[in-house]
């Protein structure tokens, strides 16, 4: 079992795009995740990603700056139809990244199969929030981290921590989901796509905006309203499990508030439960994103190794937040 001694907590970073990855490796990442730009990753947009040869430019870049690359290949391959995954896998190992971040058995199973040096990651789309399913996926595919689903508390963390001999991964800042982990079938419903096969939540070929006679801004996803707003006021994205929807007679966000994970006042409990790293979301996101939060990141994380206070390091990052609004989520559920 782990060693209850805390260590220096490591900083993982997203990048969409071979510019993001830069401005993460610039502004102190320990490590980057990133994508290839196809449907093993749960981040296929259009304009997103990367081809095999800006991976490889891209990991030999972030090596230079003392940075690891983690690919994603964390969507679930079609039944019978895995070539493109198994690919992924061959293609990440080809450009020399550090490690691939994987949930679906046919993916684990070919790179512990293929490429026994690859170090694996098991995604947060894997859901593994229990010892024995931790274990299973570290006994059959050599597993070395795993990425906790957002719906564990602090103390629960500390728990599992005890019971396993793997490295655990939490989210620490941007988007959160309601559904389990990214196994979403809303966005499916309403436009045929999906971030658990096509890698693409709400794509954006099925969003438009309209002006309603009132002069009201519609937001719409596959020809349905997600939400209305008022002349000047700033539009969202209509993600469906964020929108508005009218139940007994009240209008309001029945699934999610539009708001930004931020633990930050919780690094030092994360710590010392025994964490190993702490995940950044946001792979959609600009470079001036990622320099900012990973800037500020850095320097709250590297504070706390010297025993200072994180939080001064952290106070910009409201800006950032989806809506100005952010959570603790699930860290503190104070509804218990």
């Amino acid at each position: 079992m782990k060693s209850p001694e805390a260590k220096p907590l490591e900083l993982v970073c997203p990048a969409g795009t071979p510019a993001a990855l830069r401005a993460a490796a610039e502004a102190g990442a320990d490590a980057i995740y990133c994508g290839l730009a196809n449907e093993t990753n749960a981040r296929n947009f259009p304009g997103l990603n990367f081809s095999p040869e800006e991976l490889a430019e891209g990991v030999a870049f972030a090596h230079r700056k003392g940075s690891r690359v983690l690919v994603a290949i964390n969507t679930f391959a079609r039944a019978g139809d895995v070539g493109l995954w198994r690919e992924a896998v061959d293609t990440a190992v080809q450009c020399r990244a550090d490690a691939v971040i994987a949930a679906d058995l046919a993916v684990l199973d070919h790179a512990a199969s293929n490429h026994p040096e690859l170090r694996l990651h098991l995604s947060v789309q894997a859901a593994a929030n229990t010892p024995e399913a931790i274990r299973f996926y570290a006994d059959t595919f050599g597993v070395k981290r795993v990425v906790l689903p957002r719906v564990l508390s602090v103390p629960e963390i500390a728990s599992l921590n005890k019971e396993i001999d793997v490295e655990t991964e939490v989210f620490v800042f941007g988007g959160l989901c309601v559904m389990t982990e990214g196994r979403c079938s809303l966005s499916s419903y309403a436009t045929g796509k999906s971030p658990n096969l096509t890698g693409v939540c709400s794509p954006p070929e099925h969003v438009d905006y309209t002006e309603d006679a009132d002069g009201k801004l519609q937001a719409r996803l596959g020809g349905f309203t997600i939400d209305s707003f008022e002349q000047g006021q700033a539009a969202g994205y209509p993600t469906l499990c964020k929108g508005q929807f009218t139940a007994e007679g009240k209008t309001g966000y029945l699934f999610e508030d539009p708001v930004s994970l931020n633990a930050f006042e919780l690094l030092g409990d994360l710590s010392k439960a025994g964490v190993t790293a702490l995940k950044v979301e946001g792979r959609q996101r600009g470079k001036a994103y990622i320099a900012g939060v990973v800037g500020a990141f850095r320097k709250a994380v590297d504070s706390l190794s010297d025993g200072g206070d994180p939080g001064p390091a952290i106070g910009a990052l409201k800006a950032f937040s989806e809506g100005g609004r952010q959570t603790a989520g699930s860290y503190k559920k104070t509804w218990r």
